[in-house]
């Protein structure tokens, strides 16, 4: 696949679609088929601009998704664990895995050999034991390594094998956590030694543990509840090494498949895991999305708190809310708003904005159901892309949208997924994907996305992507997909039905070509 095969890139060619208007999926102007397979619309504009209406009127009642204390909490999983921080000490701790993962895979040998275990269970690398201590492993050093389990739990599965999906499932929300005394380091560093002096409340122990960085609750001097990020040390350090680390593991397993081009998907990581520890450039990107998304009552971007904020401190308003994979115990209704929000949130950044927070891990957004709001929480992923790109891509979109496979071949060669020189049998494949993920916004109409079989469709096509590609996908793509596929995934989840022609189309019709 060129357009979709990398491995953050690959990852997001087997999920889903959605999203729409401003208001309750229910009173949309959603579509019916008659028996002659003819579109419909059944509701007015004026019950629509009625309905507008009545939801801003809810949120403009002084509501809004700020708390006073958080109901989020840690995995029970999480433990206390000091970082390490030194790039040696972190070299090994990975040491220790490989080590670890070899005497596992001999002991899973002698234990099919015996036939103690299921013989049809899978790679002897991956097994319980061995899956435990990656898990055990990345979570306790936390950083560059940690977030791309992190990001590659949330993709698809379908070149990944399982027994490493479900590790990378475990890490994506069981992050350890710093101790009393490593915390207190680095707050003095940051904010001074009189940092206590500076908040009227902080609860040390956080509320919630990831990648680069836990969260803690506290209070400033003039009353505002808060979160405050506050950075593992040394991640920021280790990035080159972490990566070098987790994709030396992943190569000398052979768990991955050949022609994914690792070494470019690296390079890319490497640059975004700079930019996500610059806490300085996150606030900045979040007063830039706030002023983006000012005029749309479905979005919430809270306020940073500057003279709390540094390089590896970052505090803002607490928000109170879910995280988006929890929306699937709602309603259907609720689960087809979010959905269909979320995609257009993924459609107005890519081609209203040409920017992008691109991190689609669902606990970056927090839905929260009295103000009937997507809350938009971490935006150090956030990244430009050039008007040209986004000008060709959108004709890709546009070609699968309106099933026109010359002008999908044409478009991904111009974006560079492909040189034109490939076997007729990877172009043919490389088309078929991209008209697979066009299929959600080719009808005016609801698309069910419980009833979708992309995945399958995908995965069919995979090997003959995956053996005959030339090149490696352009480097905007990897951020980009990411975004997508977990737009994807989230409607597949939720079962959402939304009507994501329109989305798409209202976008197209009224885009301005640089």
């Amino acid at each position: 696949m060129s357009f979709g095969c990398c491995r953050c890139h690959l990852l997001q060619h087997t999920r889903a679609i959605n999203r729409h208007w401003n208001v309750p999926i229910t009173l949309r102007l959603f579509c019916s088929t008659t028996a002659g397979g003819n579109v419909v619309n059944d509701n007015s504009s004026d019950a629509l601009k009625k309905v507008k209406l009545k939801l801003h009127a809810k949120r403009s009642r002084g509501k809004n998704p700020l708390a006073k204390a958080t109901n989020q909490k840690l995995s029970a999983k999480s433990k206390e664990v000091a970082v390490p921080v030194t790039r040696v000490s972190r070299m090994l701790n990975y040491g220790t895995l490989v080590a670890g993962l070899g005497i596992g895979a001999i002991n899973q040998g002698v234990k099919k050999q015996l036939g103690l275990v299921d013989d049809n269970n899978g790679s002897v690398l991956m097994s319980e034991d061995n899956i435990e201590r990656i898990v055990n492993t990345l979570c306790k050093v936390r950083g560059a390594a940690l977030k791309l389990g992190q990001m590659l739990s949330i993709q698809d599965d379908s070149f990944m094998p399982d027994q490493l999906q479900k590790a990378f499932d475990r890490v994506r929300s069981n992050a350890d956590f710093m101790p009393k005394w490593q915390l207190e380091k680095v707050l003095e560093q940051e904010l001074s030694f009189d940092w206590r002096g500076k908040l009227k409340e902080f609860n040390m122990k956080p509320f919630a543990a990831a990648s680069i960085g836990q969260v803690h609750q506290g209070i400033t001097l003039d009353g505002r509840t808060v979160a405050i990020k506050i950075q593992y040390p040394g991640v920021a350090e280790s990035i080159d090494s972490d990566i070098d680390s987790l994709l030396s593991i992943l190569v000398i397993s052979n768990l991955l498949p050949e022609g994914l081009f690792l070494e470019q998907a690296a390079t890319v990581a490497r640059r975004e895991l700079a930019w996500e520890v610059d806490y300085i450039r996150e606030a900045a990107s979040s007063v830039r999305f706030k002023n983006l998304l000012q005029n749309n009552d479905n979005y919430f971007v809270a306020d940073h708190i500057p003279e709390l904020t540094t390089d590896r401190i970052l505090t803002t308003e607490l928000i109170q809310g879910v995280p988006l994979d929890d929306v699937v115990h709602m309603d259907q209704e609720t689960k087809n708003n979010v959905s269909l929000w979320v995609l257009e949130l993924v459609l107005k950044e890519l081609f209203e904005f040409n920017f992008m927070q691109t991190d689609p891990n669902w606990s970056n957004f927090l839905y929260n159901k009295d103000t009937e709001q997507i809350c938009l929480l971490d935006f150090g992923a956030s990244r430009e892309y050039s008007k040209k790109y986004i000008d060709d891509y959108i004709e890709v979109i546009h070609g699968a949208a309106i099933g026109d496979r010359a002008k999908v071949e044409k478009g991904l060669t111009i974006l560079g997924f492909q040189t034109g020189y490939e076997a007729k049998a990877f172009i043919k494949a490389n088309v078929d994907a991209v008209m697979i993920l066009g299929a959600p916004f080719a009808k005016d109409c609801e698309y069910d996305f419980a009833q979708q079989d992309i995945t399958d469709k995908i995965k069919n096509i995979i090997p003959v992507m995956l053996s005959h590609r030339l090149t490696p996908p352009p480097e905007e793509s990897y951020s980009l997909h990411r975004k997508l596929s977990g737009a994807f995934l989230l409607a597949t989840k939720l079962d959402a039905k939304i009507n994501c022609y329109d989305a798409f189309h209202r976008i197209y019709n009224a885009y301005n070509y640089g």
